[in-house]
């Protein structure tokens, strides 16, 4: 058949057969020809009518036999079923789920879902009939809905559907109608102030003692970590660490070596920020000589 997805003529039969509470029943009336060019005769009885039909195979006989039926039957022919609505109303197949990423992405702010837990019924009660002699209770099923909260940068919109996905479109098609006719925000510019809070950043990722280190690297000045003093019981010890970096001195104490070194990086970091900025040395660009071309005698 051209369309795969169009029924044949014998599932249309067996539809209408099922409508009508009736068993179709195929037979084999005649068989003739030569091996190669065989015809077959196959008889079609739905309740009191029948059909008769040929073919060049058994199973093309049973359609034309069907569709005759199908042309010729006075049994009441069941309702033909209302096409499935498709959730993506969009044109071009998109989906808002996709259609949103492309608008997020612009926007610079991702579009982030979280599944919410289903609403409490109100009322459970509701949901049972109470029915014969003994009050015997009957679970009557309540549709599943899914919920899902949709965050596109600062705004937040809710969906819901039948599954999991729907739900995901509703939010989708909501954020999409609000954030449509919203101007793109700008982005803020990464040099000037933003440099700076940008290097702070990455210097609060890192330990003190590591900052320490690296400025004292860039001002080519030496540092020297010393345990000064140790005190108390073994169980309660105290330390005492003392940094030298150039000409800055700091101490510091606790109740390990680690973080007496690292509370003494805390206390000299004061001093070193303190200190004028470096000045910006542009680096020369390095010229490789080409490498004169050997001469073969």
């Amino acid at each position: 058949m051209a369309n795969p997805k169009e029924k044949t003529p014998m599932c249309l039969v067996n539809e209408l057969a099922r409508f009508n509470r009736i068993q179709p029943q195929y037979k084999l009336l005649n068989e003739r020809g030569p091996a190669h060019a065989k015809m077959f005769t196959v008889q079609l009885t739905l309740g009191e009518q029948t059909w008769e039909a040929e073919g060049s195979s058994i199973k093309k006989a049973q359609h034309a036999a069907a569709s005759k039926a199908l042309n010729e039957t006075t049994l009441p022919k069941p309702t033909p079923r209302p096409p499935k609505n498709n959730v993506n109303n969009n044109p071009g197949s998109i989906t808002p789920t996709v259609e949103l990423n492309g608008l997020a992405m612009k926007r610079g702010e991702p579009a982030i879902y979280r599944p919410l837990d289903p609403k409490p019924i109100p009322n459970y009660r509701a949901n049972y009939n109470f029915r014969g002699m003994y009050n015997q209770r009957y679970h009557c099923p309540v549709p599943k809905i899914f919920y899902v909260q949709l965050t596109v940068g600062n705004s937040e919109f809710f969906g819901e559907g039948k599954t999991r996905q729907a739900a995901r479109h509703n939010a989708a098609m909501k954020a999409l109608q609000a954030l449509q006719n919203e101007p793109i925000p700008e982005k803020l510019p990464q040099n000037g102030e933003t440099g700076k809070e940008s290097e702070e950043d990455k210097d609060a990722n890192k330990s003190e003692i590591s900052v320490v280190f690296e400025i004292a690297l860039k001002r080519n000045i030496p540092v020297t970590f010393e345990v000064i003093k140790e005190s108390g019981p073994p169980h309660m010890k105290s330390f005492v660490t003392r940094v030298t970096v150039g000409e800055f001195t700091a101490e510091g104490e606790g109740n390990s070596k680690k973080l007496s070194k690292k509370r003494a990086a805390m206390a000299v970091l004061q001093e070193l920020k303190k200190l004028p900025p470096l000045p910006v040395i542009e680096k020369p660009k390095l010229y490789f000589k080409k490498r004169p071309k050997t001469i073969l005698k």
